[in-house]
């Protein structure tokens, strides 16, 4: 029970705090990832790349997976709910105050101070999904260190979008294949 109410508690608050979309959901997920030990940063990294292969929102996708992971489906659905609620809640309030001072300045500078916020979130989470994926231990950034692998198939990978700019299902399908066969 207590884990239950844990999730609803953190997933609550990551909707209610998580402006930007799904990346921003990241700092957050990785707080409870070392606060409550719910997943590994690994299996952390595994939750991203399934929730941006996946159809939907991310940040809803992620929610889902750490709640079924944890408590099955009541799990998934329990999380999912708390993530989304705040966002109902907020939106409501919003449309309804927004209309009536959408010209006022204090809304616009809210507005205007919420965006470098945001984008550092991001940044943020970007680094950490960036040092988990090329270097073995994280952060460490030592050249034995390295995963050669993933650096070399990011660069290829990179390269050939930039050219062709294939469309995000073959480029999710390709790497899933690649990934299996490399894994073997």
């Amino acid at each position: 029970m207590i884990l239950f109410l844990q999730l609803i508690f953190e997933f609550f608050k990551t909707g209610l705090f998580s402006i930007g979309g799904g990346l921003a959901t990241i700092p957050f997920l990785y707080e409870m990832s070392y606060k409550y030990n719910w997943f590994s940063v690994e299996t952390l990294t595994t939750m991203i790349a399934i929730s941006e292969s996946t159809p939907g929102a991310m940040g809803v996708n992620m929610a889902t997976y750490v709640g079924t992971h944890l408590l099955g489906i009541i799990g998934g659905i329990i999380t999912t709910l708390a993530l989304v609620a705040p966002s109902v809640i907020v939106i409501c309030i919003i449309a309804k105050i927004l209309t009536k001072f959408k010209e006022s300045n204090i809304v616009k500078g809210l507005f205007y101070g919420l965006r470098p916020a945001v984008v550092a979130l991001i940044v943020v989470a970007c680094s950490s999904i960036f040092a988990s994926t090329f270097f073995v231990d994280g952060f460490t950034f030592s050249l034995s260190g390295i995963n050669y692998i993933h650096v070399i198939v990011f660069a290829i990978l990179f390269a050939f979008y930039q050219k062709k700019k294939p469309h995000p299902i073959l480029v999710i399908v390709f790497t899933g294949i690649l990934g299996v066969i490399l894994s073997l």
